[in-house]
């Protein structure tokens, strides 16, 4: 389920999942886009669905001495929020965290 906000009439999004190919987590941002009308009938639905990903966040979980990294795809050149940008790169870093964690208690259980 995507993370969403709204910010100066604009909502955005950000979601996460796993790259396979990367072994990494990826967290995306995205200019979120409407939900189809036919949702409006369900009060639990979302009114926001992520758009595509203008900038992600590739956290690599399997090898430690990989740093994270932050990828821009805006071929037509968003301009985000400074609050926007600072709740992306928030989300980055709880991540980049949880990864570190993880690693650490995963190399600790194989000794």
């Amino acid at each position: 389920m995507p993370e969403l906000r709204a910010y100066g009439g604009r909502h955005y999004a950000v979601q996460y999942h796993y790259a396979l190919p990367d072994d990494a987590w990826c967290v995306e941002l995205s200019e979120a886009v409407p939900a189809p009308a036919a949702w409006a009938d369900d009060p639990t639905a979302q009114t926001h669905l992520p758009g595509p990903a203008f900038l992600v966040g590739v956290i690599p979980d399997e090898d430690p001495a990989l740093e994270p990294t932050v990828r821009v795809f805006s071929p037509d050149g968003h301009v985000i929020p400074y609050e926007i940008t600072r709740w992306f790169m928030e989300l980055v870093a709880d991540q980049v965290e949880r990864c570190r964690i993880a690693f650490e208690q995963g190399a600790g259980s194989e000794t």
